[in-house]
């Protein structure tokens, strides 16, 4: 059995067949074909912070799948009301087939998938966010940005906080050997052993890591540009000192000037425009972003099939 918590638990390799999967069944989606990979299969999702994307990709897709979906809110199970996390996964994971958690702190997560006797897939942490990166690459891929059969060198620039974003975007790097520039203010860089994590496995994949304070530096002849909100959930009280604090990092039209003519601009929802992402670049780039949006669906059917495979 394996959890999905994080990338670092996983090589190019599976990786890799978790994508191709996803493309699959894309494909077979695209054609009204529903084949009932996980028929009777149910998968508990339990929501400790709210999401629109992750609650329909992963409903939706079960149901297309052929399981059930179940939509389980920190509000109404006990797991909100003091009852030990353990419990509540040995309670859950001894009734359903797969679940999803979208939490806070990654520990809790973890603590989880120690206890469950099912797969437990990451819908996001404060520390990172797994899945969201498996659409991403799966866009990069259909927009020619990425190739795993391919040494055609890609570089990606996150430009933004250095929040699980950017923690996902610097580790899926380094495991599959792509460059990264990691671009935050100064006071929001990345968690010192995530950036460490990254580095070393990129000893390993030949990719080179770069952390900049200047988004300029990052972008130059960059093929990808990423970026994500200044305010995470839970941050609001930090609202005004974060924008002031990120002035100059808003992704533009001069921005993206010093990244390569056919740049692609990713974003994972949902977006501010006039704070990190200008409402020009937004529109210029928005098929690519719900496009990239959209692949949550099938980059996650891809996963679950993957994972009770």
């Amino acid at each position: 059995m394996r959890h999905f918590l994080w990338l670092c638990d996983y090589d190019k390799d599976e990786i890799k067949e978790i994508i191709e999967l996803g493309f699959d069944i894309k494909k077979e989606t695209k054609n009204a074909i529903f084949k009932p990979y996980l028929k009777n299969r149910q998968l508990a999702m339990i929501f400790e912070k709210s999401s629109t994307r992750t609650r329909v990709s992963f409903e939706v897709g079960m149901n297309q799948l052929g399981g059930n979906a179940l939509f389980l809110s920190s509000k109404e199970i006990q797991l909100g009301r003091g009852e030990p996390i353990k419990d509540t996964a040995r309670v859950i994971s001894s009734m359903v087939d797969m679940i999803m958690i979208r939490t806070f702190g990654h520990d809790r997560l973890e603590e989880f998938a120690k206890y469950s006797k099912v797969p437990v897939i990451n819908g996001l942490t404060d520390l990172c966010h797994p899945v969201q990166l498996l659409a991403d690459l799966m866009t990069m891929i259909e927009f020619d940005k990425f190739d795993f059969n391919t040494p055609k060198k890609t570089l990606a620039a996150y430009v933004g906080d250095g929040n699980n974003m950017a923690h996902s975007w610097v580790i899926m790097a380094a495991i599959l050997g792509f460059d990264m520039n990691i671009a935050t203010p100064k006071g929001y860089e990345i968690d010192e052993k995530i950036k460490q994590k990254a580095l070393d496995l990129a000893q390993k994949s030949n990719a080179k890591i770069n952390f900049y304070n200047d988004p300029k530096k990052a972008v130059e002849n960059a093929d990808v540009v990423i970026t994500d909100t200044w305010v995470s959930m839970g941050q609001e009280e930090e609202k005004e000192k974060r924008l002031n604090d990120f002035k100059g990092f808003e992704v533009n039209s001069e921005l993206l000037s010093l990244a390569k003519q056919d740049v692609i601009f990713l974003h994972c929802l949902p977006a501010y425009r006039g704070y990190e992402v200008s409402e020009e670049v937004f529109e210029k780039y928005a098929n690519i972003i719900f496009q990239e949006a959209e692949n949550r669906l099938h980059a996650q059917k891809g996963l679950m099939v993957w994972l009770k495979k």
